[in-house]
């Protein structure tokens, strides 16, 4: 609890500006009254503004085929606008019993309560694996205990996080609305070697890949000519890389990660090649 009370201390500053901005989502109904900054398990309910939350569900790009999984739901507010305005699916997890039957009420409320579920329940117990998009207002701590988890997901599967960031693995991208969020994308996990057919028609070809969470390095070898890859890229399952061939061409090699194997096109000059890689 100490830990909490410090941030509870940090956040009452940096909040304390927007407070009356958003005390119409400290409302509550005749069966429940949250109060903004009352104490949970580990975090305390500060929700998050409204053009933050757009903004937030707009960087993932949430749409209609998604299952959103808001961790730490409090009154519903993420899970609700993900419904709402782009038509997902959602599933909130609360700690708070009360405050769960109020989420799930405001869900219902907003005319959305087919498409939002609220679970009673612990963020490290239940399964939210099936996620296509995670959404988090957590300490950093939390977000941090939560890391390995959600980087065994689904390679693709997008997070965003208000305020807070994920230690040494960097976001994707940067959100601004007033107030702060932190955008990722699961990387696949492509370190190693691996062994590639339909780059040289006369050589199988070796790509060495070291990789720290999205950002990855590595080289190719080509007939027993090494060379540094160029403006490698991974995003999800989805690796690109450049090289040069024995012609003095730039190529670009476009593949989708599946486990521990890859397809896609090389493209360069005037060719344009399927290729497969296997790791091995």
């Amino acid at each position: 609890m100490k830990n909490l009370k410090a941030w509870l201390a940090i956040l009452g500053l940096a909040f304390s500006l927007n407070t009356f901005a958003q005390s119409s989502a400290a409302g509550g109904d005749d069966r429940y009254q949250p109060r903004l900054g009352q104490e949970g398990k580990d975090v305390i309910w500060m929700p998050t503004g409204g053009e933050l939350v757009t903004l937030m569900l707009k960087t993932a790009k949430v749409g209609p085929n998604d299952l959103v999984y808001d961790l730490g739901a409090g009154d519903g507010k993420i899970a609700i606008a993900a419904a709402k305005e782009f038509g997902a699916r959602a599933i909130g997890i609360e700690f708070n019993p009360d405050m769960a039957a109020f989420a799930q009420r405001n869900a219902n409320r907003a005319g959305v309560g087919d498409r939002v579920k609220i679970i009673n329940g612990d963020i490290f117990v239940e399964d939210f694996s099936k996620a296509t998009v995670v959404t988090l207002y957590l300490l950093p701590d939390l977000n941090l205990k939560l890391r390995p988890i959600i980087l065994k997901m689904k390679p693709g599967t997008r997070v965003v996080s208000h305020a807070f960031t994920m230690g040494d693995w960097e976001p994707d991208q940067e959100i601004e609305a007033g107030q702060k969020g932190y955008y990722w994308v699961v990387p696949a996990n492509v370190a190693g070697d691996w062994v590639i057919d339909g780059i040289d028609s006369q050589n199988k070809a070796v790509l060495n890949l070291a990789q720290r969470y999205q950002r990855v390095g590595g080289t190719l070898s080509i007939g027993g000519k090494t060379q540094p890859i160029l403006n490698p890229s991974l995003e999800g399952d989805k690796l690109s890389f450049g090289y040069i061939d024995r012609n003095n061409n730039l190529h670009t090699v476009k593949v989708s990660i599946n486990g521990s194997q890859f397809r896609g096109d090389d493209r360069g000059g005037y060719m344009h090649s399927n290729i497969s890689g296997t790791r091995r």
